[in-house]
């Protein structure tokens, strides 16, 4: 079938196979490229299949010719409908990896699951023995606690007062006012039970418990801060506390892996296009603007740069770990530099619909995020036909 994207809202509901599979190939060269890392050799990634959790995945594989096995929540394709990109993306790396003779098998349910948890225990213990990187890379509105059967919803609010500011309709282009109200009830707590580090902890006291991780082993979690600009709806609201309570997850768990000398991170990345980004309001208006600043500067990094940056800079450099007063990993530093915040914070008072085409990046945001589905990837025919059913190696 012929495959375009179709939009709805700020989610494209097909994606493209062929796009899929470009974009990990151009993962795996920039790594490639970059030299080998001396990193771990046997790697569980969970939330393996898009953003930095794929980046992840390769940067582990290509990088440091690891064992990886990624769990995931996919949708399969069906005859006449396209799988989500995830699908497509694991299923080309897949490919990739058994053809460079790397152990590669994947796993798609609710991560969240007891059923997943086990059975991916179950794959490391017959395949792998043990694990000495976990990645922790969870990106889901909603979670189903596995031990109360309760499904929680994140929110993303502010706490205590209305927050108004500028957001930008990246499909138009169009600079608007935006009013988001703040949280009430349970939002707080429902927020923190998605996407704080309960699950996290859940996944390593499970693999602790069958002693299914190496002596040394670390596991990292991924988050974000951003600017002031941002901070009322994203780090001061409730996505905040969930983000808070993930950063101190991660010191509970190196305590609780003292015996075999492990060490829980928190990596703090840099703002990119995803999926959930583009739905937060005011944060496409601030990546595009950053965007250009950074492409500027010759500083912008995109997932894989990020994560490459991440294990050669940070986490394999043979030194301990450098963190900031607060524990944590940060790569987001090139964002934070006090003079590109500067210049994004000018740009954003100036910013409205008439210049933004020409003081932001608004193509290179709408780029990335048709990147993320599979098309207008460099390189790949969309007039040609395309098998929308595309096999992971081992799921079949």
């Amino acid at each position: 079938m012929i495959i375009e994207p179709r939009m709805r809202g700020f989610i494209c509901t097909t994606s493209h196979p062929k796009g899929c599979e470009q974009n990990v190939k151009n993962q795996i060269e920039y790594i490639k490229s970059k030299g080998p890392i001396n990193g771990a050799k046997k790697v569980l990634v969970i939330g393996a299949s898009t953003g930095f959790g794929l980046a992840s995945r390769i940067t582990s594989a290509f990088g440091s010719d690891a064992a990886t096995i990624g769990v995931f929540f996919e949708k399969p394709p069906t005859e006449g409908k396209t799988a989500s990109p995830g699908w497509y993306n694991s299923a080309a790396f897949e490919t990739e990896a058994h053809k460079a003779g790397l152990y590669a098998k994947s796993i798609n349910g609710d991560a969240f699951s007891n059923e997943v948890k086990q059975q991916t225990l179950d794959l490391i213990k017959a395949d792998l023995g043990q694990v000495d990187l976990v990645i922790y890379s969870l990106a889901s509105p909603v979670r189903m606690h596995p031990l109360t059967g309760v499904l929680h919803r994140s929110v993303l609010k502010p706490i205590g007062s209305t927050f108004t500011n500028k957001t930008v309709d990246f499909h138009s282009g169009k600079v608007s006012e935006i009013s988001i109200e703040p949280c009430s009830g349970d939002d707080i707590e429902n927020t923190i039970a998605v996407m704080g580090g309960e699950d996290w902890a859940m996944w390593i006291d499970a693999l602790k418990a069958q002693n299914l991780l190496a002596p040394s082993a670390t596991t990292v979690a991924y988050s974000y801060i951003g600017p002031s600009l941002t901070e009322a709806v994203y780090r001061k609201g409730t996505i905040g506390r969930a983000k808070d309570h993930l950063e101190a997850t991660a010191f509970a768990i190196t305590d609780s892996l003292a015996a075999i000398n492990g060490k829980a991170f928190v990596s703090v990345n840099k703002a990119l296009v995803t999926q959930a980004s583009s739905a937060i309001p005011v944060i496409p208006l601030y990546i595009s603007l950053l965007y250009r600043i950074m492409k500027e500067e010759g500083i912008h990094e995109g997932c894989i740069e990020q994560i490459q940056r991440l294990y050669q800079e940070r986490l394999y450099t043979g030194n301990e770990v450098p963190v900031d007063e607060k524990g944590r990993i940060r790569i987001d530093d090139l964002e934070m530099r006090p003079d590109v915040q500067e210049k994004v914070a000018k740009l954003w008072i100036e910013a409205v619909t008439e210049n933004l085409s020409e003081i932001g990046d608004l193509e290179g945001y709408r780029k990335d995020f048709y990147n993320l589905f599979g098309f207008d990837v460099a390189g790949v025919d969309y007039k040609a036909d395309a098998n929308e059913v595309v096999n992971i190696e081992s799921i079949g």
